[in-house]
C-alpha cells in the first residue's frame, strides 16, 4: 500500500468563530456589538442576527487567566528563522522517511531497561538527520537520544533530536510515535518539528507541526491554535509515565485518578512530542509529565507555545528545556491544572525527590 510524508505547505486558514474568555473584548479594532451565545462571548463589527454565530477571522493570542513566562528564544541568532525552520524540518524529515521505509518490517529490538527498549530504527533515523544537521551547520552543538552529546560546546546552538519519540508503540506497529527534532539558541527554543505517525499497520502517514520563535506553529502548513476549553470538567488530558516506578511515578498514578474522576478523561499514548502537538493543534487541552529530557521537550514545548499554549514545571516554576518536569495547557486551565498538580510535586521536592536540571553540556551559554 502506499505510504507518503506531508511535508508543511502554506496553506490559509479558515475563519472561526471567536471565543475569549469570560469579560474578555479582544482587542482587535472597534468591535460595536457581542453577545452571549451558549456560554460564550461572540463578536462582530455590524448588527446581530438573532443567535446566529457570528463569523470572524480569529486571532493568534487568548490571554490566559495569569501570564506565565514565554520560554522560547527571543531570537534565532545570526542564522536567519526560516533557514534554521527550514533545516530542522529537512532533518525530521530525512528522519521520519527511515522510520517509514521500516514501520512495516519485523524489528531488531534492544534493551536499555527492563521495559525501555531501542530498535536499529531509532540508530538509523537518528543517523540520517545528524548527517542533515552536519551538512548544514558543522559547527553546531548536538544531545541526540541514541548518541548523546556530539560537535561543539562553545555553539550557542544546540539540537535535539529524538530520532523516535515512542519506540516501544513503534516496535508494537501501534500509533503514537514520532520523529522529533527541535534547536535552541542560547538553551531556548528557536525552531521545531515534530513528524507524527499516524494510522496503523499497513495505512501509516505522517503529519508535520513546525514553529519557529515568534513565527507561529503549523500542521502540514496550516496555522493551528490551542483549544479554548476553560473548564476542567469539559476537558480531555494527557500524561505519560516513564520507566522508572518510583516516587514520582506513584504521585502521577494519583494525578492520572484525580484527573479521570473530574475532567471528560486522561489520555496515555507514549510519546512526549506527540502529545505536546496535539495540545498545539486544540484537540487536547493539557498535558503533564515527570522525568523527561531535553530531546522529548525541545520541540513540543515551542510548538505548544507558538500556537498560543503556555508551558511550566509542574511545580508552576518558570520552565527551561533542561527541567525535569512540564506542565503545559490551552493557557485558559494552566492555573486550575496546577491547582491540583503543584502541591503533590512542591512535596515531592521537599521529601527530596530531585528535580534540579537534568543536564546542560558543560561551557554551552545558556540565557538562564
Amino acid at each position: 500500500m502506499a505510504r507518503s510524508l506531508l511535508l508543511s505547505v502554506p496553506a490559509p486558514m479558515r475563519p472561526r468563530l471567536l471565543r475569549g474568555p469570560r469579560g474578555f473584548i479582544p482587542s482587535m479594532g472597534s468591535f460595536t456589538h457581542r453577545r452571549r451565545i451558549g456560554g460564550a462571548w461572540h463578536y462582530n463589527a455590524g448588527p446581530t442576527r438573532g443567535n446566529s454565530p457570528v463569523m470572524m477571522a480569529s486571532v493568534s493570542e487568548f490571554p490566559s487567566e495569569k501570564r506565565y513566562p514565554t520560554i522560547k528564544s527571543d531570537s534565532t541568532g545570526p542564522i536567519p528563522a526560516k533557514e534554521l525552520l527550514q533545516v530542522v524540518e529537512l532533518a525530521a524529515k530525512t528522519g521520519a522517511e527511515v522510520v517509514m521505509e521500516n514501520v512495516d518490517k519485523p524489528r531488531n529490538i534492544i534493551y536499555k531497561g527492563i521495559t525501555d527498549l531501542v530498535t536499529d530504527t531509532d540508530k538509523m533515523s537518528e543517523a540520517a538527520i545528524l548527517d542533515v544537521v552536519r551538512k548544514n551547520f558543522k559547527d553546531h552543538l548536538i544531545l541526540g537520544e541514541e548518541g548523546g552529546l556530539i560537535g561543539d560546546t562553545s555553539s550557542e546552538y544546540l539540537w535535539c533530536i529524538d530520532p523516535l519519540d515512542g519506540t516501544t508503540n513503534f516496535a508494537h506497529g501501534y500509533p503514537s510515535f514520532a520523529v522529533s527534532v527541535g534547536i535552541l539558541f542560547r538553551g531556548k527554543p528557536a525552531a521545531a518539528s515534530v513528524v507524527e505517525f499516524v494510522g496503523g499497520a499497513l495505512c501509516w502517514n505522517t503529519r508535520t507541526f513546525t514553529a519557529s520563535a515568534g513565527g507561529g506553529a503549523f500542521c502540514n502548513g496550516q496555522k493551528i491554535h490551542v483549544s479554548q476549553t476553560d473548564q476542567v470538567e469539559r476537558s480531555l488530558l494527557v500524561t505519560g509515565f516513564g520507566y522508572e516506578h518510583d516516587e514520582a511515578w506513584a504521585t502521577n498514578i494519583d494525578l492520572f485518578k484525580e484527573f479521570t474522576d473530574i475532567s471528560r478523561g486522561v489520555r496515555r499514548l507514549g510519546a512526549a512530542a506527540v502529545d505536546m502537538s496535539h495540545v498545539a493543534l486544540g484537540i487536547v487541552d493539557g498535558y503533564w509529565e515527570y522525568r523527561l529530557k531535553p530531546w522529548d521537550l525541545a520541540a513540543g514545548v515551542l510548538i505548544v507555545e507558538e500556537a498560543g499554549g503556555t508551558v511550566t514545571r509542574m511545580d508552576g516554576g518558570e520552565f527551561t528545556v533542561f527541567d525535569r518536569s512540564v506542565l503545559v495547557s490551552n493557557g485558559f486551565l494552566h492555573g486550575k491544572l496546577l491547582e491540583r498538580i503543584s502541591p503533590p510535586t512542591e512535596k515531592l521536592m521537599n521529601d527530596g525527590i530531585n528535580f534540579s536540571r537534568w543536564f546542560k553540556p558543560e561551557n554551552y551559554t545558556a540565557d538562564f
